[in-house]
This record gives structure tokens, C-alpha cells and sequence, in this order.
């Protein structure tokens, strides 16, 4: 009988072009899969019910697929250090095999792990599956890791990108003695979400799973990748591929999405069209930036990277970080996106910058703060790109423009001229005149009238205050 691999899935819910996958099965058709609900991650207070919803969707998607090529999926939900393991030695397994994670958190999990299965004579074997080169690969001329984006993409986009690997196929499953064994040692019949405890009701965004997510790919690589420069900062406009969540969990493999950006690159001869494409590009090389930065400097999860910002005076004003939660800031823009993403756990990129900034530049609060609430909320939220949005807005990241202020009422006029996002998402403003939508200047008995606050702050002051402080922080550090 041939030896037996278990694939310990992780951030890669599929079956298709899944790099540690494909290996496996080059060296046994006895190839399980295996997923471990961890309690240390869903027992924290910065887990999205939406993205849990999405996650057993796309784990339910892949449990089916395991079966029609004649495998199957475990699940396990205790500490993966020991239930890996245990699991591991019960069925008998030569081998786990596994992608590669770059949070801190999975780091050191997978440490524990490997030391486990070693000391029980199994074989570890790991791949780089979530990037398109490792944070070993792209290091500047002096073999140190990149704190700037731009010699990064450089960099980046001029190394070969791999080609996808074939889709699991002709696999077999446990034997009737090795099933028992695995029931024995920990696998669980599947979970729902709500019987996990997160309970959510509305539709997601993105269908989950590997079907919804290749379907998302090619409506996008038909049409709106052509336009996407123009498109992608218009909340109105259903501008943007909408993957992030089947990247985030990989419900795509990413050497799949780069293949359909050349193959959509390769289809036209319009240089405007291929300018588009070579955008989207670049926000793929965004996140691979973002995903070594968090590898490279772990430090990044637990506070800002520039000097000037690590003890930065924020106020912190509860009554205006609760006002900023539930969208009753009096700034329209601010307020259509917040309630956006507490409805549908979803917001539009844009709109992730300017809430953002709108947080730490005119409310003065620590952005870890919002960091964390949209880690409650998006049902796509990743660690790595989620603490670099924010650490860009908050200017107390990666950034060589460290001081960077938007103004809501400038950033409407440019991206929601006629305010259909704001009358979309705040639909008591609906009637209000667009001139003063968009300058967030409703006069005050109108606004009485509709039920709509207040700003709750002055935009000119507080920008006026913000860079009075982070003056003083910088002559802090130079004497």
C-alpha cells in the first residue's frame, strides 16, 4: 500500500493549484486533507462572523471536491500543535505537508508542529503557495528585505512568475481501520458556523469557494480589468475584482490570478488597456509587499514601524470612536462606508483609506483601534494587508510621504461627485442637495430634520492639532 500524506490546509481551500497539494500527490495517491479549527483564532476578539461564514463555505466547497477526485477532508477543532500531530501518528501518515504562513502567530505554530511530527519519525515538508516569490526571494542589493513598495515591485515584476500546478486528481482516502483511528483522535463531523458561534445572516460579497472565486476571476478579466485604473476608486462603481477574500483564504491560487492578468494582457493591443491591467498587477504586488513586511518585521502586528508614531499622543476619544463604528461621524463619506462594511462586512478599498485616515488624522485615534474593528467586521480582513492599510493612513507605516491628510469633503468630490455611494448607504440624506452632500456642508435644520449628526469635529482644526503633535514628536526624537 502506498504511503499516506495528510495536506494540513490553512489559507489554501482548494484543491487547484495548490503547490504543497500537487507535490504530495506526486509522491502518493494516499493523500487526505486535513483542516483544524483553531481555538486560539476563533476565540479572539478580532474574528468577523462574515469571515468565518466565508470560511466554512469555502471549506464545505472543498470537503466536496476531496470527494469527487475520491479523497476526503478532515476536520479537526482543538490546538493544532496537538491535534496535528496526534492525528498525524494515529493514521499511520509518512508525511504532513503544508504552505508556508507569514503572521507571527502562524510561525511559531508551525514550529511547535514540525518539532512534534519530527520527534514521531513523520516527514515535514513546506511550500511557498500564498506568494508569488517568498520573502527570501525579493531582498535589495545588500540581501536586506524591501521598506519601500516601489524598488519592491521593481524588483518584484521583474522575476519569472511560476505557472499554476495541476489539480489534485485520482487521490485515495483513509482505510475503514484508519478512519476509525482518525474519528478516534480527533476528526468531528462538519461544523456550521452558527455552531461555532458566529452567526451571520446576510449574503456574502463573494459566493465562497473555488468555483465562485475562478467565476470572479473571468467576469473580472473580461471586462473590468480593462478599466480598472480608471474605475477602482469610484464606490459606485462595481470597479474591482472583489477576490480579496478567496486570497485571503485561497480559495484561488495566486499563480491562477497572474496567469489571467497575461493571459487578459496578451488579448489586447490597447496600451491604455494594458496600463489598467499593469495596475491591478501592481495591487497584486501590494499585498505580496505587505505579506513580507509582516514576515520580515513581525513587529508590524502589535504597532507602528516609524519612530515618530510608536508613542504618538492620540486621544482617544471613546464617544468618537464609537460615533466612527456605527457611521454617525456627520461626515457623510465616513459614515457610508462604515455602515457599508457593518452590513454587508465588506467596504470598498477607497473607502478603507479615507475612514482610515478620517480615524487617526481628524479624530486622533490610535489607529490599532480601527485596525482591530475592521478585523471585527470584513469578512476578507488579512493581518498582513489590513495592518499595512492601515499603518499607510495612519502615515506611521512603510510610507516615504509619511504625512498624508485627507479631506472628506475633497475626496467625495473626486470619487463621489453625485453622491450616489452616500445616498446608497446613508439613505436619509437621500433628498439633501448633491453641492451639499459631497462638501459635507448640510445646513443645520436640515440636518435636524433628517435625524443626521453633526460633524463631531472641524476637519481644519483637527488636521491644524495632528500636525502640531506630530511635529513635536519628530523635534522629540532629533534632540
Amino acid at each position: 500500500m502506498s504511503d499516506l500524506i495528510l495536506f494540513w490546509h490553512r489559507r489554501d481551500l482548494r484543491i487547484s493549484d495548490n503547490l504543497g497539494l500537487a507535490a504530495a500527490r506526486q509522491l502518493s495517491p494516499r493523500v487526505v486533507g486535513v483542516f483544524c479549527l483553531d481555538p486560539k483564532i476563533l476565540e479572539g476578539d478580532d474574528v468577523a462572523p462574515a469571515r468565518v461564514t466565508y470560511m466554512i463555505g469555502c471549506l464545505q466547497e472543498l470537503h466536496h471536491r476531496y470527494a469527487e477526485v475520491g479523497s476526503q477532508l478532515l476536520i479537526l477543532h482543538e490546538d493544532p500543535c496537538k491535534a496535528i500531530p496526534t492525528l498525524a501518528a494515529a493514521v499511520n501518515a509518512t508525511a504532513v505537508f503544508w504552505n508556508w504562513d507569514v503572521e507571527p502567530y502562524s510561525k511559531e505554530r508551525d514550529r511547535t508542529v514540525t518539532e512534534a511530527l519530527q520527534e514521531k519519525g513523520i516527514r515535514v515538508q513546506n511550500f511557498w503557495d500564498q506568494l508569488l516569490h517568498s520573502p527570501e526571494e525579493i531582498r535589495t542589493g545588500s540581501n536586506q528585505p524591501y521598506t519601500v513598495y516601489t524598488p519592491f515591485w521593481k524588483n518584484w515584476n521583474s522575476k519569472p512568475k511560476a505557472q499554476p500546478v495541476e489539480t489534485l486528481q485520482n487521490a485515495l482516502p483513509l482505510t475503514e481501520a484508519e478512519q476509525q483511528a482518525a474519528l478516534t483522535s480527533g476528526a468531528i463531523a462538519f461544523p456550521t458556523a452558527k455552531e461555532l458561534g458566529f452567526i451571520w445572516d446576510n449574503e456574502l460579497v463573494t459566493a465562497p469557494g473555488e468555483a465562485a472565486a475562478q467565476e470572479k476571476l473571468e467576469v473580472f478579466c473580461a471586462r473590468a480589468i480593462f478599466e480598472y485604473q480608471e474605475q477602482r476608486n469610484f464606490p459606485a462603481v462595481d470597479g474591482t475584482s472583489q477576490l480579496s477574500a478567496a486570497l485571503k483564504f485561497g480559495a484561488i491560487g495566486i499563480r491562477t490570478v497572474w496567469a489571467a492578468t497575461i493571459a487578459a494582457w496578451e488579448q489586447t493591443r490597447s496600451e491604455e488597456a494594458k496600463t489598467n491591467i499593469r495596475t491591478w498587477q501592481q495591487e497584486l504586488a501590494w499585498r505580496e509587499f505587505y505579506q513580507h513586511a509582516m514576515y520580515n518585521f513581525p513587529e508590524l502586528a502589535t504597532g507602528a514601524y516609524r519612530e515618530s508614531f510608536k508613542n504618538f499622543p492620540y486621544d482617544n476619544n471613546p464617544e468618537y470612536f464609537q460615533a466612527w463604528c456605527e457611521g454617525r461621524t456627520g461626515y457623510p463619506i465616513v459614515d457610508a462606508a462604515m455602515r457599508q462594511m457593518n452590513e454587508i462586512g465588506w467596504m470598498h478599498n477607497r473607502c478603507r483609506m479615507i475612514v482610515a485616515n478620517f480615524l487617526t488624522k481628524d479624530l486622533l485615534i490610535n489607529p490599532q483601534m480601527g485596525e482591530k474593528y475592521f478585523m471585527q467586521k470584513l469578512y476578507d480582513a488579512d493581518l498582513s494587508a489590513n495592518n499595512g492599510g492601515w499603518q499607510w493612513s495612519a502615515s506611521s507605516g512603510m510610507d516615504p510621504k509619511p504625512v498624508r491628510i485627507f479631506n472628506p469633503a475633497s475626496q467625495t468630490k473626486k470619487f463621489d461627485a453625485e453622491g450616489e455611494y452616500i445616498r446608497q448607504w446613508v439613505p436619509e440624506l437621500s433628498s439633501v442637495d448633491t453641492e451639499f452632500l459631497v462638501t459635507a456642508n448640510i445646513p443645520a435644520d436640515e440636518r435636524y430634520a433628517l435625524g443626521y449628526p453633526d460633524p463631531i469635529v472641524d476637519h481644519k482644526q483637527q488636521q491644524r492639532l495632528f500636525k502640531e503633535r506630530y511635529q513635536e514628536q519628530k523635534e522629540g526624537l532629533s534632540g
